[in-house]
């Protein structure tokens, strides 16, 4: 009796010449039928319609929200302060850092002067005196006391002019 690993190679020997010799004729005879048709054709793309745009200039016209006479006077107010940061000074190291982000974490008196410790968000400790600028608002320290930093910023105040603010920085750790 013949074994069944005997009987394997000859079944799959058969089963591959069966496939070998198969008539084609009709994927051909397809193939050709294909070919001859017309080729299709291809719709054109829509036509792209020009829209006429309007450039909207407000520099000139006054605010609709604020009564007219309102408006001069503050207009006349902004432009009659005077009030600028000094631009050509040289920024100090605190004047990267927002405001909010500045701790106050103690005070040192050294030879008859205040100076304050104020922390970064990274950790790192400054040491600041009466004079010296902080925040990104040109922020003047006007005062120091145990329990607080006391500074005029000057900020933009909408009109196109500036206006000075009171800030704070109080005592606190985190």
């Amino acid at each position: 009796m013949m074994k069944v690993h005997h009987l394997l190679p000859l079944i799959l020997t058969g089963l591959l010449a069966g496939c070998a010799k198969q008539d084609m004729n009709d994927l051909r005879g397809f193939i050709e039928e294909v070919k001859q048709r017309p080729p299709g054709r291809i719709e054109p793309l829509p036509e792209i319609k020009e829209i006429d745009t309007h450039t909207y200039a407000s520099a000139d016209l006054r605010n609709p929200f604020a009564p007219e006479q309102a408006q001069e006077t503050e207009t006349n107010i902004a432009q009659s302060s005077g009030l600028t940061p000094d631009f050509n000074r040289r920024k100090e190291e605190l004047e990267q850092f927002p405001l909010d982000s500045l701790r106050m974490v103690g005070t040192l008196d050294k030879e008859d002067f205040v100076w304050a410790l104020m922390r970064t968000n990274d950790g790192t400790i400054h040491t600041v005196k009466q004079g010296n600028y902080v925040g990104m608002n040109y922020g003047k320290i006007d005062r120091i006391s145990e329990e607080k930093i006391e500074l005029t910023e000057i900020i933009k105040d909408g009109q196109g002019g500036y206006i000075e603010r009171q800030a704070t920085v109080a005592l606190g750790g985190e």
